[in-house]
């Protein structure tokens, strides 16, 4: 028996392979090519259309890396063709594809005479109706074609030049394949579906189950009926042959998958962002043109950032996709400008990338997305739950945790738990993928894996080539129509996310929670590649606080014009960079060269908008004010305010000692030995040693980093197994800035040099830090460490809106998968009574491990990661000079880590002008601090602000305006009325009493 049905099989797979396939297009002829190359960047049709073209061989080779060719199609349909039933006409244009990698190779668009696109062309979509072409017999149309290099390479990750373009060379990459008017035999085309979808089915299916063997059956019989000879002919008798086979309906107890179409496309990776533009326009014209043919086909969008190009860039295919928006078929979904990472962006950030991501879809679309959708993030901030529901939306969609290297989550659907108490409704797809092709073998494993079986009884499937491989593709609709009910698979419906969400709410009201960050047992070493990127994202976001505060404040206090466009357009830039593979730092080269232009070009646009407004708001004159926009006090300036600086304290004590130096202002004393290492570190309040006895802090270790694959992606746990102290200083000196004491520590790390200079202000509750790298290294991880004498159970980092405990122990699986931990501007750590805060200028990756000392203490080691050097995508990433700012905090509490966290990030601003001026409001308790002031969006002149419980903890105060408010509203992160439990508003003032980290924002009226 299993003979026989091995036998069928093989003559099955041939019959198809052989016969039916070549069998789809019958009869074809070539058409006459010409093509113009484009010299250097992309061009618009308007443009490229009327070039002078020149004859084109069939064959040819073309395209060298991230080059454009256009090529014109002409030819006629031969008489006759597409006349009889069954049949029709297309054009089949091969680039060169080669199937195995749609998304990573050359694509492109068809586009008419009259500069309208068509469609696009796809490795696995090569198709162009006729009738898409403008009616009559004759073929005249343009293919956009781009030679986008392969960098996938098969996932190798072997290093590569084809990352930038200056290094890609200039040889052709790919060969013209078969460009031709064909006609399609539809019959054949679907017998090919039903056998696709029913070879599928039966290979999953249990050897012995008779569902199984009642399929084989009928192929048997399909392969007697039909003649090899005349596919053509015999496709009708082989399709009655399965229609029973097909006609089989599913058991009343069968999964059912919500299928939605989707194309996910990194908004840039292995590509820059030029090419996501056309990667857009591609899939998004494929998308229109499938909705033609299937009324029933929906079509989920996620990213308003990805619409916006396409308004701006196509906006013919833009009102196309306005209308299918209307009809229902093509639905905004996520409600975020991009799907961002959400491990680094800071809280304000968060909340924009809802206010920018909500709002375009609101008011290009009239859509208000309910559900946010990041499937492929590399983890996601126990904010988020928070943020989500303070966007005014319902439901959370992600597929990424899936690929945890060692603990797999426990459900499916569920209630997220944000660190606030926030829950909301979570989904992930137990399809395990975003791209899929609704395989049999992909039903069934959604059916397989679901784990909420006898609770819930529904899921989703986002089906579709993603990444410019063309989204979905008539097959996939195709496949879906096979499955609504077939015996055996699970029941596939198209339709929505909201669909699904809706349904799956209603029928499990019970949800298990899951509490905390959902952290992603992979890609940790995102927290550290790239850092110029990770630098530039972290100055924009303090900039653009900046800039909002002393905006606002200036128009409320002067005739000051708030520059709202202005700042929209650098929030919306700011944003689309922290995309989930440009601010982690994964992509090629060229994409990180884009992000450091365009994060120079931001400072230099908000610090001219920084000076506009301070002069707006001090008027002119010589003396210096101190521009304050961090929410704590500081130098004797109010918090939110500019007023004269406080006289600087006397000048720091420095002695040496045993050839290293003691430094003392007052308020802490640091000893350094003649390596600048830190030996020890005393507050004076406490008079308590933070450093761990025996051992030294500031200490450089440089580690091996060849992680198994993904390689600017991932840090795996043995890259502790090969470790280099840094201790040895080459050299250490003593200067004076000012009244500041600084150290001078040179250092050298294989082909590397360090300097170090750590600094110690008058007054300063904290050490300085400042670690310059020329960093030549490969496949190295530099670190610093500090251990403190302090029993940590657990650590503290700084997240959106608050702050995350991670546990400093693995007593089981789940903590010992978390040797990586990402922190934003502070991490933590204490005992009852003493802690220490370690704050960065924009290192995210942090690893803390405890050891047991033999004189019975603990000692809690903190270590920042500095600086990387993988190999893939980007060959040179990070090399070249660094300077990376950290700062050490004895004697700290947590509000105490906060407030290093502002410092260390938004210094004071020195400012000449002729007057102080007032904070637009004042805050009283420790614990709530403001993140944002500006201007409300709508243009009404209102101030929001936007300000969190920092502490963890209970807290109350009180937020009063200094200026003449009318009201004070509770609003959503889209300016909208909304209740807020804990505020009570007043006509000026709100009194707050808000749970651990909740987030408020206010509406001042004017």
């Amino acid at each position: 028996m299993h003979d026989d049905r091995r036998l069928t099989e093989k003559r099955l797979d041939r019959f198809v392979r052989e016969r039916i396939a070549p069998a789809i297009y019958g009869r074809t002829v070539p058409l006459t090519l010409s093509s113009w190359d484009v010299p250097g960047e992309p061009v618009p049709a308007a443009e490229a259309i009327h070039q002078v073209y020149t004859p084109l061989e069939h064959g040819s080779a073309w395209g060298r890396a991230w080059s454009t060719k256009w090529i014109r199609l002409e030819g006629e349909v031969p008489d006759g063709w597409g006349a009889a039933d069954g049949t029709t006409v297309e054009v089949v244009v091969d680039l060169g594809f080669g199937l195995d990698a749609p998304g990573f190779q050359c694509e492109g668009i068809a586009w008419r005479p009259d500069g309208t696109i068509i469609k696009a062309i796809s490795p696995r979509n090569q198709h162009v109706p006729l009738k898409l072409l403008g009616g009559g017999m004759s073929v005249d149309f343009y293919v956009e074609a781009a030679a986008n290099p392969d960098l996938s390479q098969g996932w190798t990750f072997a290093s590569t030049p084809l990352g930038d373009k200056a290094t890609a060379g200039e040889e052709p990459r790919y060969r013209l394949g078969r460009i031709a008017i064909a006609e399609l035999n539809e019959t054949v085309w679907e017998l090919h579906q039903d056998i696709w979808t029913l070879g599928g089915l039966m290979h999953e299916l249990p050897m012995d189950l008779p569902r199984r063997h009642a399929i084989l059956r009928a192929f048997e019989r399909m392969l007697d009926i039909m003649d090899p000879d005349d596919i053509a002919g015999t496709a009708a008798a082989g399709r009655a042959a399965l229609a029973g086979a097909l006609a089989s309906p599913a058991y009343a107890s069968a999964h059912e998958l919500l299928a939605t179409g989707h194309a996910h496309i990194d908004s840039a990776w292995l590509w820059p962002v030029r090419e996501t533009i056309r990667k857009c326009a591609r899939t998004f014209s494929n998308v229109v043109a499938l909705m033609d043919d299937n009324p029933d086909f929906v079509f989920s969008c996620s990213s308003a950032q990805q619409l916006a190009w396409i308004k701006e860039f196509y906006p013919e295919l833009f009102v196309r996709i306005r209308e299918k928006v209307k009809a229902g078929q093509f639905v905004p979904v996520g409600g975020m400008w991009v799907e961002s990472d959400t491990n680094m962006p800071g809280g304000e950030a968060m909340a924009r990338q809802f206010l920018e991501g909500k709002s375009f879809f609101l008011e290009e679309f009239g859509v208000d997305c309910q559900e946010a959708w990041l499937p492929d993030s590399f983890g996601y901030s126990g904010t988020l739950p928070q943020i989500v529901k303070s966007a005014g939306s319902r439901w959370f969609l992600t597929q990424k945790i899936s690929w945890n290297q060692v603990n797999r989550m426990p459900h499916h659907t569920f209630n997220w738990e944000g660190i606030d108490g926030t829950r909301l409704f979570t989904h992930f797809p137990p399809v395990d993928t975003y791209n899929s092709e609704l395989h049999p073998r992909e039903l069934a494993h959604a059916e397989r894996n679901y784990r909420e079986h006898g609770r819930g009884s529904i899921s989703l499937v986002p089906f579709g080539y993603g990444d410019g491989g063309g989204g979905p593709t008539r097959e996939m609709v195709a496949a879906a129509h096979r499955t609504a009910d077939l015996e055996g698979s699970p029941k596939v419906r198209l339709g929505s996310a909201r669909d699904f969400f809706e349904q799956a709410e209603a029928e499990y009201p019970e949800l298990p929670v899951w509490v905390g960050e959902l952290y992603l047992e992979l890609h940790r070493g995102t927290y550290t590649s790239q850092a110029n990127t990770k630098q530039g994202n972290r100055r924009s976001e303090h900039l653009l606080r900046e800039a909002e505060l002393w905006c606002a404040t200036a128009a409320v206090r002067s005739d000051y014009a708030y520059p709202a466009a202005e700042l929209k357009k650098l929030w919306r830039l700011v944003l689309l960079q922290q995309f989930h593979d440009i601010l982690p730092g994964s992509s090629i080269a060229w994409v990180h060269q884009d992000a450091e232009r365009n994060y120079a070009a931001v400072a230099r646009e908000l610090e001219g908008i920084i000076a506009g407004a301070a002069k707006a708001l001090l008027g002119e004159g010589d003396t210096p004010f101190l521009l304050n926009a961090a929410p704590q006090s500081r130098g004797g300036v109010p918090a939110l305010a500019a007023a004269q600086a406080a006289a600087p304290g006397e000048p720091v004590g420095a002695l040496e000692h045993d050839g290293g130096y003691v430094l003392d202002n007052g308020v802490i004393r640091a000893v350094l030995d003649a390596n600048g290492l830190l030996i020890s570190l005393r507050d004076h309040a406490s008079s308590r040693e933070a450093m761990a006895p025996g051992q030294y802090g500031n200490h450089l270790e440089l580690f091996r980093d060849t992680p198994n694959e993904w390689d600017a992606w991932d840090i795996d746990e043995f890259y502790r197994h090969n470790v280099r102290s840094l201790a040895e200083a080459l050299s250490l000196r003593f200067e004076r800035d000012g009244g500041d004491a600084v150290v001078v520590v040179e250092r050298a790390a294989g082909s590397s040099t360090i300097t170090q200079r750590i600094r110690l202000a008058p007054g300063s509750p904290s050490l300085d830090i400042s670690t310059a790298v020329d960093w030549q290294e490969r496949e190295k991880l530099l670190k610093v460490s500090f251990p403190f004498d302090v029993r940590a159970d657990r650590s503290a980092s700084e997240t959106q809106f608050g702050h995350v405990f991670r546990p400093t122990h693995s007593n089981t699986s789940w903590e010992a998968a978390k040797f990586e931990i990402c922190a934003h501007r502070w991490i933590h750590v204490g005992e009852p009574g003493y802690g220490v805060a370690v704050a960065n200028g924009s290192s995210y990756g942090h690893d803390v491990t405890r050891a047991i000392r033999d004189d019975g203490g603990t000692t809690t080691n903190v270590r920042v990661s500095l600086l990387r050097a993988p190999k893939f995508p980007d060959p040179q990433a990070d090399r070249g000079l660094h300077v990376l700012e950290l700062s050490v905090r004895p004697g700290a509490a947590i509000a105490d880590a906060v407030e290093e966290g502002y410092r260390r990030n938004l210094a004071p601003r020195v400012v000449a002008g002729a007057k102080a001026a007032e904070p637009l409001v004042t805050v009283s308790g420790k614990a709530i601090v403001v993140e944002a002031v500006k201007l409300a969006e709508d243009g009404s002149g209102d101030v929001i602000v936007r300000l969190y419980e920092s502490l963890g903890e209970r807290s109350t105060g009180v937020v009063m305006a200094n200026f003449e408010a009318r009201s004070v509203r509770t609003v959503d992160l889209l300016e909208r009325p909304v209740d807020a439990p804990g505020v009570a508003a007043g006509k000026d003032n709100a009194r707050l009493t808000l749970r651990p980290f909740q987030l408020v924002t206010l509406r001042f009226g004017r």
